[in-house]
């Protein structure tokens, strides 16, 4: 059975030190997510930035740990995000077999959208067996 959460969440971005200089970049990520999702997050992301603006790309991995409609758990997020232009094309999918506790077989897709400076999610998933 397939389930919808959405909220919104809090996030911290820090600069880690650079490993090259071709326009890559490492970033820490830190998450509060409130809502459905009632988590913390932590993870990394790296980011490469082009010599035409508005093309770059980046992919992170980000550990979360809490309750999604009240079952306890962790999962972990993948993130593949490319702009080409100004167009992005962003997604956000579960890692498989990365659920534990309550959110064993967790599967699912997640979006993201910025309105007025906050930041949202929306989250399709599947607990799979344990639903």
């Amino acid at each position: 059975m397939t389930y919808q959460a959405s909220g919104t969440f809090d996030v911290k971005l820090t600069q880690q030190p650079a490993t090259s200089d071709w326009g890559l970049g490492r970033l820490t990520i830190d998450k509060q997510f409130h809502g459905d999702l009632l988590a913390t997050s932590a993870g990394e992301m790296l980011s490469a930035m082009t010599g035409v603006a508005g093309s770059a790309a980046y992919v992170a991995l980000e550990r979360v740990s809490g309750s999604l409609h009240g079952r306890r758990g962790a999962f972990t997020l993948q993130h593949t995000g490319v702009m080409k232009r100004g167009e992005g094309q962003l997604t956000i999918s579960v890692v498989p077999d990365s659920g534990e506790g309550e959110l064993a077989g967790l599967t699912g897709q997640m979006t993201i959208r910025i309105e007025a400076d906050a930041h949202n999610y929306d989250f399709e998933y599947d607990l799979g067996q344990a639903s």
